[in-house]
């Protein structure tokens, strides 16, 4: 062929024409989709706020305002409940309320018992004898409430009838409990209180402290070798009152240790 410029151009047939082949893929139909569409978007986010626990209320707020949801939000509203009839009613409603009236000048007490925890074993002793004397104190309230007189408690000799250790006879009556302790060793008050007594034991407890806890209760030192405190003196549990010893009515170093109620001894191993 020739062309305009004199240049030939070759003749070739023409190209065939491309087939545009159609693929058709079904695509998994979603069952909910056309409900959907029937509620309408307004439908659709009420029943969004419903069911999450926002309250009907707030999704038609949401809803009127154009806000989308992102977030679930933690229910809020009021418990609800149904009268005879039917109808919703807040819970606060189903029982009458009384009314609550006082005159213009009425004292209001916010008094409260005391908050009392494991690590304050003072205050469990002060709240059992607030309000009653140590001896309405039962055995299972009372344990615990007193401290191991001594870092180490070992036992030496219990509380209640045995054979004496001085005249070999029976049904002697020890009145404390007998621990095992070196001369010199550090002696503790069980609780806090005042010491009422720094002194000579006559009937064979040797150098003696007593500590006044209140409503009756008191605990005794014996056989000690000396004193860290004086009479009307107030201790805290744990504080140092004397060292052991084998003064008095004594076959070697230990500590007598009693607990007095309304001035007579009982078990300690009750209190501790």
């Amino acid at each position: 062929m020739q062309t305009s410029r004199g240049r030939r151009r070759a003749a070739i047939p023409a190209s065939t024409p491309r087939v545009v082949e159609v693929i058709h893929t079904e695509r998994p139909r979603d069952l909910h989709r056309d409900a959907r569409r029937r509620r309408g978007p307004f439908q659709q986010i009420t029943e969004f706020a419903s069911a999450s626990g926002i309250g009907q209320k707030a999704g038609i707020a949401l809803a009127a305002t154009g806000l989308v949801l992102t977030v679930t939000v933690p229910a809020t509203s009021p418990v609800m409940a149904t009268d005879a009839a039917g109808t919703p009613v807040a819970a606060s409603a189903v029982t009458p309320q009384p009314a609550v009236t006082a005159e213009a000048g009425a004292q209001i007490d916010f008094s409260r018992s005391a908050v009392v925890t494991q690590a304050d074993p003072d205050g469990k002793l002060k709240q059992l004898l607030s309000a009653q004397s140590a001896g309405a104190v039962s055995s299972a309230a009372s344990a615990g409430s007193l401290g191991a007189p001594l870092a180490t408690m070992s036992t030496a000799s219990p509380f209640g009838y045995r054979v004496s250790p001085i005249t070999g006879g029976s049904g002697d009556f020890h009145r404390g409990q007998d621990y095992v302790a070196q001369c010199g060793t550090s002696v503790l008050a069980a609780a806090t209180g005042t010491v009422t007594f720094v002194g000579w034991h006559q009937y064979g407890g040797g150098n003696r402290v007593v500590v006044d806890h209140g409503n009756g209760l008191e605990t005794t030192y014996n056989h000690l070798s000396s004193f860290n405190v004086t009479e009307g003196q107030t201790v805290s549990r744990g504080d140092v009152v004397a060292l052991s010893g084998t003064t008095g009515a004594s076959t070697g170093c230990h500590l007598h240790f009693e607990v007095q109620v309304n001035g007579e001894v009982v078990d300690p191993t009750r209190w501790l």
